[in-house]
């Protein structure tokens, strides 16, 4: 495993079993993500993405196989550990931006600092730094309904950045978006990607796909290719 590896993926399998017969999603997935890279997870309907996903983020365990995420053995952990290494080291982002309504902006972007138990005035600070960062210091205290589809997916990022993780996870985070919109919001990533946090992506759009420095595809539940572009070698 190489040190700057911040996920650590080896044979990783992943059965359901449906009455008599056993459905096997991911058949043995070997992938190492280095720390500040910004991957791309493609693949048509079927070819596992969504479960490598869920995986990754710590939201499905693996039948077989190792997965080390920041240096933990996260493959055979119990569902509360599995929580905890959620809350500190993941950062999701998902299509329907996952707003609570009734809060404002600061609040749904603050949520994940009151399950860390970090005090009011801290994590307000932390919170409004954040939504900054996004580009929306001056909607603090909008609630969802008042911000733009754009405008929410921003704050979904800020929410996923508040607790400085390891790992961004972004689940087709320009789906509901229209054009003009999603490169702002893919142009945020970038930003994100460029001041040192990892940005691992799932897409089925190969415009979108292509802000990525990286792209692996899945088909049938294996990697049928990973490319990283030529010029982003060292």
């Amino acid at each position: 495993m190489n040190s700057k590896s911040i996920i650590h993926l080896r044979n990783i399998r992943k059965q359901y079993i449906m009455g008599k017969n056993v459905l096997e999603v991911l058949k043995g997935i070997d992938l190492d993500i280095l720390k500040n890279e910004y991957v791309a997870l493609m693949g048509p309907s079927g070819s596992g993405k969504s479960t490598l996903m869920n995986m990754l983020g710590c939201l499905d365990t693996p039948t077989s196989g190792t997965y080390i995420l920041n240096g933990q053995d996260v493959s055979k952990m119990q569902d509360n550990q599995l929580a905890r290494i959620r809350g500190q080291e993941i950062g999701f982002v998902f299509q329907q931006f996952n707003l609570l309504p009734r809060l404002n902006a600061l609040e749904n972007v603050a949520l994940p600092l009151v399950y860390a138990g970090i005090n009011v005035k801290q994590r307000t600070e932390m919170a409004m730094e954040v939504i900054e960062k996004v580009g929306l210091g001056s909607r603090y205290h909008h609630k969802p309904n008042e911000l733009s589809g754009g405008q929410c997916q921003r704050i979904a990022i800020a929410r996923a950045l508040v607790n400085n993780p390891s790992l961004i996870l972004a689940d087709e985070p320009t789906g509901n978006l229209d054009t003009k919109t999603s490169i702002e919001i893919m142009e945020i990533f970038t930003k994100i990607q460029e001041q040192g946090n990892t940005v691992v992506l799932v897409t089925h759009e190969e415009d979108i796909a292509n802000y990525a420095h990286r792209v692996v595809r899945l088909r049938d539940g294996v990697i049928e290719s990973d490319i990283t572009k030529k010029s982003l070698v060292h």
